[in-house]
């Protein structure tokens, strides 16, 4: 069963990637041009020589994105399945499609938008070359940080419905994560490299776009896979197959 759900996530990925690119041609790489552009206008104004391209800005934006963007729908799609596979049943009495929009929901504020508000993304030429590795260390390990906050969330709603009722729960839960992260967020460094004349217009619309981006594709994630997932399982049903019920796992 599991297999059968993550060939699934994985289509369902790469169709998501699909829609997370016409969203990424449109919005994303105008300011992605801009930003390069404002980087070549400074190295002008400082007599430097333009950096020679390794690969051209025109198969950038539409092969190099395009393959990014698939690549990384596939992986992301796989993983949902999986999370999929693990939330359906234990978080509640919830079918196929409310099980898969939850866990889209949960998986966008805890890996996208919780390190975004603290570590935003930013287009190319802003950012110090030698702080790049100190950077992406920050960025990864608050995903992580936050993962882990959101699961721990989770117990504890579980722990207390049965007492509080689960709106009660949930909003004790939220609270959970929200106070864990905002610990997180104050002892973290702060990542301040952005230069004092690049356009803040430009700077604000990447950022947009970005966020744009990795909403959409788990919205797509969420709604696509759903359906799928609920006729597998009731394919298996109409077999006369065990599935699996509350607290169980996936076979």
């Amino acid at each position: 069963m599991v297999r059968s759900l993550l060939v699934r996530g994985m289509l369902v990925g790469l169709a998501a990637a699909l829609l997370a690119l016409v969203v990424a041609w449109i919005f994303g790489e105008p300011q992605v041009g801009r930003a390069i552009g404002f980087e070549e206008h400074q190295a002008a104004l400082a007599g430097e020589p333009p950096e020679p391209e390794l690969v051209s800005r025109s198969v950038q934006k539409t092969l190099g994105l395009a393959t990014g963007v698939g690549l990384y729908g596939i992986a992301l799609g796989g993983v949902f399945a999986l999370a999929f596979a693990f939330a359906y049943g234990r978080i509640g009495s919830f079918g196929a499609r409310a099980t898969s929009a939850l866990v889209a929901f949960g998986g966008f504020i805890a890996v996208e938008l919780a390190p975004f508000l603290k570590y935003p993304a930013n287009p190319p030429s802003v950012g110090n070359p030698d702080t790049i590795g100190k950077r992406t260390a920050l960025y990864f390990g608050l995903i992580l940080i936050s993962v882990l906050f959101a699961i721990a969330a989770v117990l504890i709603g579980r722990r207390l419905a049965p007492r509080f009722g689960n709106w009660n729960a949930a909003l004790t839960a939220a609270g959970v994560f929200i106070v864990l992260l905002g610990v997180a967020y104050l002892t973290m460094p702060a990542v301040q490299e952005v230069p004092k004349d690049f356009p803040a217009v430009v700077l604000w619309r990447f950022r947009l776009a970005s966020l744009g981006i990795q909403a959409t594709l788990w919205a797509a994630l969420g709604l696509l896979f759903g359906p799928l997932a609920e006729r597998r399982l009731s394919h298996r049903r109409s077999n006369g197959t065990h599935v699996m019920p509350a607290g169980t796992a996936l076979r």
